[in-house]
């Protein structure tokens, strides 16, 4: 029988040779050097050689343990090697259903409708987040004290929105294994009362007030300012959409406008594609869902002043650095924090403005129908909507939504400079 000191003076030769063990066991020295423990045996009238490991890897009396379970396959009637694959295959499976494999499988699967940003944002979060502590264990095995401490870690540090972000995910995954068959539950779900509760936002600070909100648009138009943050902030109040939208507005959404006349254009419409909207992943695709925003003669003025300061370039309401880049999304806010409005009125306030005031005067004017109308201008989508009503209700009632954007445009602007005054100031 070997021992551990003569494996030690094992030396390469010329040619492989072996020094056996016992019980077929032999270490197998091949002539680069390397050391292999093999198992002689026989099977069905067959003499069989069976690979247990390397040494040092596998040490002798890890060596004897293999032989002696390979010898009670035998006494079992089975096959060692066939055996010895199986585990093989098994440990293979068990690697492949780990929980980093799992998640990867899944991530794979939605990125296609995923947008880019979100794609990444989902991948990083996970690698960050999840894999060092859950990424090796079998999915199988991974229970909610488990996923509990994972978010656990987040809410330390004070993350509690991204530990509710990564929980979802995580959730997704096991839903995913469950329906590959490599899960049967999700302990995910069942530990979403057991985190912070998200704090509520803040409202955005928004005067609601029409005679304060031409107060306002007067002092910071008479404040030194680019032109562009300036024109960039009066869209802002005459359209209400999202301040992200309005930055990244490009030339070609616009239609319906003649560019080289100053005759009125009352068809003026902006058209939003899905893709830039706030919709589900799943809506941004569809074309049914761009939104249509009609646009006031007043607006059409300052998207005409606009062309002489940035229509070459593709952006309507670009960097001061850079004509291919948007304005930033805190230019306008500083604006108006400088011109003395820090926690009065910030560039997303005007849409509060707007459905705050507009709702007043339609309920003053016994309209109580424009409600729904309204929010339809802001993009909102009401609850218990479905997609497809969704759908149809984006180009509805566009003869209203216009008559409305006139009405708001028209009240708002009562008194106020023209958008060439911005450009060239006052005349003498």
């Amino acid at each position: 029988m070997l021992t551990d000191l003569a494996i030690r003076k094992a030396k390469a030769k010329d040619k492989d040779y072996k020094l056996s063990d016992s019980g077929g066991l032999y270490l197998f020295v091949a002539k680069t050097g390397r050391l292999s423990w093999r198992l002689k045996y026989r099977f069905s009238g067959k003499e069989r050689r069976l690979i247990l490991g390397s040494y040092p890897a596998v040490s002798l009396s890890a060596a004897r343990d293999l032989r002696d379970a390979a010898k009670k396959h035998l006494a079992e009637g089975r096959d060692p090697g066939v055996e010895a694959q199986k585990e093989k295959v098994q440990r293979a499976a068990a690697a492949a259903s780990n929980f980093e494999s799992i998640a990867r499988g899944w991530y794979d699967l939605q990125r296609p409708r995923w947008a880019k940003v979100h794609a990444g944002d989902v991948i990083r979060s996970m690698e960050k987040e999840v894999f060092p502590w859950l990424g090796r264990l079998p999915i199988k095995d991974i229970d909610e004290p488990l996923v509990l401490t994972v978010l656990r870690k987040i809410e330390r540090r004070g993350a509690i929105e991204t530990a509710h972000r990564v929980r979802q995910r995580i959730s997704a995954v096991f839903v995913h294994a469950i329906a590959e068959g490599v899960a049967t539950r999700d302990p995910a779900a069942v530990v979403t009362k057991s985190l912070k509760q998200v704090p509520k936002s803040k409202k955005r600070p928004a005067l609601v007030s029409l005679v304060a909100l031409q107060d306002m648009l007067r002092k910071t138009e008479g404040e030194p300012a680019s032109p562009v943050t300036k024109l960039g902030s009066r869209f802002m109040a005459l359209t209400a959409q999202r301040p992200g939208m309005i930055r990244s507005l490009p030339w070609n959404e616009l239609e319906s406008i003649d560019w080289d006349s100053d005759e009125p254009c009352p068809a003026a419409l902006w058209r939003v594609p899905a893709s830039r909207m706030k919709l589900i992943l799943e809506l941004k695709s569809d074309d049914a869902f761009d939104h249509l925003v009609p646009l006031p003669q007043q607006a059409v003025d300052v998207l005409r002043a606009m062309r002489r300061l940035t229509g070459l370039g593709p952006l309507v309401f670009p960097s001061s650095r850079n004509s291919h880049v948007a304005m930033s999304e805190n230019t306008v806010n500083y604006f108006y924090n400088r011109c003395g409005y820090q926690g009065r009125h910030v560039p997303h306030g005007w849409r509060a403005s707007f459905s705050t005031i507009m709702n007043e005067w339609a309920e003053r004017a016994g309209n109580a129908g424009d409600r729904h109308v309204i929010d339809l201008m802001l993009a909102h989508i009401p609850e218990g909507v479905s997609g497809s009503e969704s759908a149809y209700n984006r180009a509805a009632y566009m003869e209203r939504r216009r008559e409305l954007a006139n009405v708001w445009a028209n009240m708002l602007m009562d008194g106020l400079a023209k958008p060439q005054t911005i450009l060239f100031g006052p005349r003498r």
